[in-house]
């Protein structure tokens, strides 16, 4: 495998330039990496991942993405196993709390809404990092967002937002198809994929979530599971985000308040911290650490149609406007576009199983 050219003023020469390096574009690279073929994973952000991120604070990694998966996922589970990683079910033992209207809490009220589900030990970041682990450093590029994509006769040709060219048999767009409506194609897309793009919708990029941090499970210690539905306040949803052994113990919530109105985050913390409040008793209004991240202003993740969270799972898949385009050339590659799975994890790795296969069926 040649590596890849770094000089500024020389065309950068791949078989295969993915972008984004989010979990089905690592997967698609630790594929085609396996396989001895020339790739080159290029991504905007200074870190990979994508909507993978997950924060370290003492023994504790704390997911501020995805941090679920489910039985009946084989694709996960097997990366999982090939990665030597651990899983561990969702805590739900104890009661759950329920916060009506107007701020009265009942307990025992309906049943742990995250049983079965599992995360993974050392946060979803384990995924990405061991992925990662797997290619060599000559192949990947961050900090390189793409700008522009132009058909030629022998290819695609990317231009990055700094100039600087690579020239490729084939681009796989391992992100959201929103986010690649963004870049510029010469020639220009047919208007029947650029409508495909935009309605789309990006799962999880409307969301916000919050992950506070405790000396003691005080939650655990009061018969309380960590699970909370809420009709008022910032919180809609809360459960527990404490490792599977021992502390920082954690809890984690989902925002339920729409993007225009959570973008003060002193005024939004000190809701919060009232409503954690009201909850869990006083010693939820003291945590030791605090995250907050919202999806909704990301601009590598959400688009301005994504400010909307989405409350339903949308029916996901590649739709026919998006296949074949620029003679096979251009695949679209994120978890949007899986027809089973489409927007969990285990879709991205479904979608990084389809456009390996596209690209090992290809004859140049």
């Amino acid at each position: 495998m040649e590596s890849a050219a770094t000089a500024a003023n020389e065309v950068m020469q791949t078989q295969t330039l993915i972008i984004g390096a989010g979990l089905s574009g690592l997967a698609l690279a630790a594929r085609l990496n396996a396989v001895g073929h020339d790739f080159l994973l290029v991504e905007a952000r200074s870190r990979t991942g994508g909507r993978i991120l997950t924060e370290q604070f003492g023994a504790g990694a704390f997911d501020l993405g995805p941090t679920w998966f489910w039985p009946g996922q084989p694709r996960i589970a097997a990366l999982m196993a090939s990665l030597g990683l651990k899983d561990t079910e969702q805590h739900y033992a104890g009661e759950l709390s329920f916060e009506d209207a107007s701020g009265h809490v009942q307990r025992g009220k309906g049943f742990a809404s995250m049983q079965g589900s599992f995360r993974v030990q050392g946060g979803m970041a384990a995924l990405t990092d061991g992925l990662l682990a797997r290619l060599p450093a000559t192949r990947v590029m961050l900090s390189t967002q793409i700008a522009a994509l132009a058909q030629s006769a022998g290819g695609i040709t990317a231009t990055t937002q700094s100039g600087q060219q690579i020239d490729a048999k084939r681009v796989v767009l391992a992100l959201p198809p929103r986010i690649a409506g963004s870049i510029t194609y010469a020639p220009d897309l047919p208007a029947s994929a650029h409508t495909a793009m935009d309605g789309i919708a990006t799962w999880m990029a409307g969301q916000a979530k919050v992950v506070v941090t405790y000396d003691r499970p005080f939650w655990r210690e009061a018969g309380l599971s960590g699970d909370a539905m809420s009709q008022r306040g910032p919180l809609a949803e809360v459960h527990d985000a404490s490792p599977a052994q021992g502390g920082p113990y954690a809890l984690f919530g989902f925002l339920g308040i729409p993007p225009q109105a959570r973008q003060d985050q002193d005024h939004l913390w000190s809701a919060v911290l009232q409503q954690l409040t009201r909850l869990f008793g006083p010693q939820a209004g003291q945590p030791t650490q605090r995250y907050i991240k919202d999806w909704a202003f990301d601009p590598f993740t959400a688009a301005a149609a994504d400010q909307k969270p989405l409350y339903a799972h949308p029916t996901y898949g590649l739709p026919a406007a998006l296949d074949g385009l620029w003679d096979g050339r251009l695949i679209f590659g994120g978890t949007e576009v899986a027809a089973q799975f489409g927007g969990y994890l285990e879709g991205a790795l479904e979608a990084a199983e389809q456009a390996f296969d596209r690209i090992k069926a290809a004859k140049a």
